[in-house]
């Protein structure tokens, strides 16, 4: 079980880097974004271990890549920020 929480762990860190990389300008804390992926990663990965038993790594880090890849879209920001759309911010009077 310990080589799935690294592995998840790992690729958490893998799909953080490589969004924050490709899309800069879309988040906004770099190191939001590298600490949310790992952590996702992770209890998917957790999640599926226990729900599925021992011996199922596959679908476990699948799944943690999932987790990773769903918590950090909720991350993303509209393009042009809130301004642009024409909404107000949170907290604007």
């Amino acid at each position: 079980m310990i080589w799935e929480v690294l592995g998840s762990a790992l690729l958490g860190l893998a799909v953080a880097l490589v969004a924050a990389h490709r899309f800069p300008d879309r988040f906004r804390d770099r190191s939001l974004v590298l600490a949310t992926g790992p952590a996702a990663a992770v209890a998917g990965g957790v999640i599926t271990h226990v729900v599925l038993g021992p011996g199922h790594s596959l679908p476990a880090l699948v799944v943690a890549v999932l987790v990773a890849a769903a918590l950090l879209s909720l991350l993303v920001r509209p393009r042009g920020g809130s301004a642009a759309s024409g909404r107000p911010s949170v907290g604007a009077v």
